[in-house]
């Protein structure tokens, strides 16, 4: 697996991120937002969590436009892999890449805390190393991290089975208190129509080694490195 960061100004998972990657044996290499191709042979593009941009005008918005992200399209549009966590997650909706948009968290504050999601599906690039409906921990850390899409494209989502993992409780279960932030249905990342496009909001890259407390996050990056 050979996976491409971008770098935007006010990144600062891409380090996470990268290490994440790298643990789980990928290949990876740093591409800057003004660079306009992906380095030769990129299977994984990843855009990380931080502030692109200062988050100016909207999350995402100056940094859906940048250069590097109409290699981004094109690496998409041929069936490459991408992955959008947190920002990335914005800058994926911002640039037409997913649907939808992230909004000001429902209590108009920023959070930052362990997470339980529930993976949804178990047979993408993504997900490979969890089982369909399993709850991992992992953390958020977002000010809009506020899923909304309007009813049709809510639908579309949904019918086509386009969630990749929802905010739950410990044993699974869809409540308002373990949705902190809002999101519609409860929603904390979807896939494109294709399924080689993920965006989410939780940081697994946070919890890769037992050292920062806890390891779930690992099949993630697991399942992505024996994908290409």
């Amino acid at each position: 697996m050979k996976a491409a960061v971008i770098v935007f100004p006010g990144s600062n998972r891409d380090g996470d991120v990268a290490r994440a990657l790298r643990q789980a044996g990928a290949q990876v290499a740093t591409v800057w937002h003004t660079d306009t191709a992906l380095p030769a042979g990129t299977d994984l593009a990843v855009l990380p969590g931080g502030f692109s941009y200062g988050d100016y005008l909207r999350c995402g918005a100056i940094a859906g436009r940048a250069h590097a992200m109409d290699a981004v399209r094109a690496h998409a549009a041929r069936g490459g892999l991408v992955l959008g966590i947190c920002n990335g997650f914005q800058i994926l909706c911002e640039s037409g890449l997913l649907p939808g948009v992230l909004m000001r968290n429902v209590n108009r504050r920023f959070i930052c805390h362990r997470q339980p999601l529930r993976v949804e599906r178990a047979d993408t690039a993504f997900t490979r190393a969890y089982a369909a409906h399993q709850v991992i921990d992992v953390c958020v850390a977002h000010g809009e991290g506020n899923y909304f899409a309007d009813a049709e494209t809510l639908a579309r989502i949904e019918g086509d089975g386009l969630v990749a993992f929802r905010y739950c409780d410990a044993a699974g279960g869809l409540t308002e208190t373990a949705n902190r932030n809002g999101s519609l249905n409860a929603i904390a990342g979807i896939y494109s129509a294709s399924r080689t496009v993920l965006g989410l909001m939780p940081h697994p890259e946070n919890f890769v080694e037992d050292v920062v407390g806890g390891t779930d996050g690992r099949g993630l990056f697991a399942s992505l490195a024996t994908a290409a």
